[in-house]
């Protein structure tokens, strides 16, 4: 039985040193251990809902996705069911199901697996016979009810700069359907630098992410894209050294998303204004089965 009570607070923001540069760490990983920082953002518009408007919560995406945790813990409390569409899984996977897909069935999440090919057009064909009962969340929450809660964060982050008595400076998050970084430049004044780098694709990929959530905005954020492009979740033995270097410096992040952006921050410190605010997005969950997988390919 998952518990149903659930209060919102904003998170906290600590001083944080890495090789030498310095930053401040927004510690939205903290707020509530059900829910994956910036995936929390994401999702607080559909917390204030009603749950009997709501029968079936339908969604899509990777097999150890933060969001489908996220949504899972959200359909258990609100007592909705949880139906998840994923790519035919892998065989190992399929039999002994771990980390976040684990968890997430455990909730009472109906896995569905689908063939590779033509896996986008039968999403949108199960999208289109959706009920009135039915919500449905598109792949890691990359929806205009989510801006609401990245607002929410904007407002924080004001709030601490107030305090710092800081005006102009840099804020930092990584991006895979890149509605966080999107939301926080729209929230931001011009005179804060928001930067991000694209884990799933490229530049032209989040480019197009962008415009459909957000087809004429002021302006997006800026891009850092020198790592140049990577496949999703692929292990990358630069990515792992990263990820242990940050752990042992005091703050433990996720393995697929954090060490690109970090990656990436360390190269254009110099050039960035300060101080630099990285927004900590949760999604340590994940790395049980991350490191499984770094592991598996001979990589530690």
């Amino acid at each position: 039985m998952i518990a149903t009570d659930f209060t919102f607070c904003d998170s906290a923001v600590e001083p944080f040193r890495w090789r030498g540069l310095d930053f401040f760490v927004k510690r939205d990983d903290l707020i509530d251990p059900r829910f994956s920082g910036n995936k929390l953002r994401k999702l607080y518009t559909l917390f204030k809902i009603d749950a009997e408007h709501i029968e079936r919560v339908v969604s899509f995406g990777g097999a150890q996705s933060n969001a489908m945790l996220s949504i899972a813990y959200l359909s258990a409390m609100k007592g909705w069911r949880f139906d998840y569409y994923v790519k035919k899984l892998p065989s190992w996977l399929e039999k002994e199901p771990a980390g976040n897909l684990k968890r997430a069935l455990e909730l009472g999440m109906k896995l569905h697996q689908l063939t590779p090919e033509g896996f986008y057009e039968s999403i949108e064909k199960i999208r289109q016979k959706s009920s009135q009962k039915d919500l449905f969340i598109p792949q890691g929450g990359a929806d205009p009810a989510a801006r609401e809660g990245v607002h929410m964060l904007a407002s924080g982050i004001l709030e601490w700069a107030e305090r710092e008595g800081v005006e102009r400076f840099c804020v930092a998050t990584p991006s895979g359907t890149g509605t966080t970084a999107l939301y926080l430049r729209e929230a931001l004044p011009k005179r804060i630098t928001v930067v991000t780098t694209p884990v799933v694709g490229d530049e032209k990929t989040l480019q197009s992410q962008w415009q459909k959530l957000q087809p004429k905005p002021a302006s997006y954020p800026e891009t850092l894209f020198s790592f140049g492009k990577h496949p999703f979740a692929k292990p990358h033995p630069e990515f792992l050294k990263i990820w242990k270097s940050l752990k042992s410096s005091g703050i433990e992040f996720d393995l697929i998303y954090a060490p690109k952006m970090w990656y990436e921050l360390e190269k254009a410190y110099e050039r960035l204004p300060k101080p630099i605010l990285y927004v900590h997005s949760g999604g340590v969950s994940g790395n049980t089965s991350q490191l499984q997988h770094y592991a598996f390919r001979g990589i530690e």
